[in-house]
């Protein structure tokens, strides 16, 4: 049996607060159309106030950012990025063209082709979060993208040092300090300053994330996202204080990140709610970790595994960590799920920051579909073909001629008719093409 030791908010709420979000982004992204630099400016100012001469960085603002970091700061980003560029190279090694003759004299193939113009958007405010720099800039260009921009917005006044350090050491072309939806906006529609790109990529708040959602079609993303999501799979192999530990480190995301205990020791489900208490009283950011708990934050007490893993597949979190006797099992029969932490000495941290997989992920239940962001969203997969024989465009048009009479495409079956006439034989079998009557 399944039970709910603490329920989150209901689809009424969450609705409502994204339709308002819906809205504003609408008139921002109607007026950056219409005004373009002039309107970006505007809401750069209002919403961060900032108003600089340009907000493209120069060579000398990178330069003078990055001399703000110390030699142990640049040394942790380069750590973090060699890990992350070590594992997309080995994805992007993964993913190989191919070329194969299907028939005799018919030949097809595919190939990966990187989108031309990325825009990577790296969120800032009051966590800047760096990591992402590294998540889609360098991943971008381990695909082979050739114009990156890189934008984020300022902080406490200023280009954020390590943020402009992460976009120029993973290889930005062009960076930006701009943020909010004025920002994705820029880069998708374009302006007089901006060159439009093809494809959207990064995490963001509710606004951007609505931005992207509403802008895609006319560019490319990697994802619908949303709050930051953790799912706790735990057994009594663990304790209590470990499970509170990985739940508040993600709650801390934003008053709305659902934070997810499951397991099937109800012993451990109340030790864990004491403990959430007890460190939400000493955590520095329990202001907002608090929030995103009380609100929603949720606790599933099953009696079976089997129980366990039709929640954790139900539920389709952006993040799963597993701590249990046997997390191995998790991985095999789970299919929900944007990234998995196996065992207590993983966590989701360590995926956020340095591990070497990627950090944007799936969110929503959007995992029953896709998953997170990696060097092949870069991709497009493009087919090709070609007949090499006069032998081959026939039979394969003759074919194609009687299919295309099946559904009444004349000027299809034509397509066919004219190689069957122009190569083909009479005498072999297949030889059976529809006629124009």
């Amino acid at each position: 049996m399944i039970r709910h030791l603490k329920k989150g908010p209901d689809a009424a709420t969450l609705a409502a607060a994204d339709g308002q979000v819906r809205a504003t982004v609408e008139t921002i992204l109607a007026d950056i159309e219409k005004r373009g630099d002039q309107a970006v400016r505007d809401y750069s100012k209002r919403f961060d106030q900032w108003d600089p001469a340009d907000f493209l960085l120069s060579q000398d603002g990178i330069a003078k950012a990055m001399g703000r970091l110390s030699a142990r700061e640049l040394e942790d980003i380069r750590f973090a990025q060699a890990q992350i560029r070590r594992f997309a190279e080995i994805q992007r090694q993964s993913m190989q063209d191919v070329e194969v003759e299907t028939r005799p004299g018919v030949v097809l193939g595919h190939k990966h082709i990187p989108v031309n113009n990325v825009g990577c958007y790296i969120p800032g405010g009051k966590y800047p979060l760096i990591a992402s720099a590294h998540m889609s800039v360098l991943t971008a260009k381990v695909a082979g993208v050739p114009r990156v921009i890189a934008t984020a917005p300022p902080y406490q006044g200023q280009p954020h040092p390590a943020i402009v350090a992460a976009m120029h050491m993973a290889g930005a072309d062009e960076i930006l300090v701009l943020g909010g939806v004025q920002a994705v906006a820029a880069m998708a529609i374009g302006t007089g300053s901006i060159k439009p790109v093809d494809m959207l990529v990064g995490p963001g708040n509710q606004f951007v994330a609505e931005a992207k959602r509403q802008l895609y079609g006319r560019v490319g993303i990697d994802l619908f996202a949303g709050p930051t999501e953790t799912l706790v799979i735990a057994d009594e192999s663990v304790d209590g204080e470990m499970c509170a530990v990985d739940l508040l480190g993600q709650a801390e995301h934003g008053p709305t990140s659902p934070a997810v205990l499951l397991t099937n020791s109800e012993k451990l489900a109340r030790d864990t709610l004491a403990e959430v208490q007890r460190q939400l009283d000493i955590l520095p950011t329990a202001n907002i970790a608090r929030k995103a708990w009380n609100d929603h934050g949720q606790v599933f007490v099953c009696d079976t595994i089997d129980e366990m893993i039709q929640v954790a597949d139900e539920l389709a979190f952006e993040h799963v960590q597993v701590m249990t006797a046997d997390p191995d099992l998790f991985l095999r029969r789970m299919s929900n799920y944007g990234a998995l932490f196996l065992g207590p000495r993983t966590n989701v941290s360590f995926g956020d920051k340095v591990i070497g997989t990627n950090h944007t992920l799936p969110t929503n239940r959007n995992a029953r579909y896709t998953g997170g962001l990696w060097v092949g969203k870069f991709l497009k997969t493009c087919t090709y073909q070609r007949v090499l024989t006069d032998e081959a465009s026939a039979e394969i048009g003759a074919y194609c001629s009687r299919l295309c009479h099946m559904e009444n495409f004349a000027g299809h079956g034509e397509q066919a008719n004219l190689r069957v006439r122009r190569y083909g034989r009479r005498d072999v079998a297949w030889y059976q093409p529809v006629s124009a009557d």
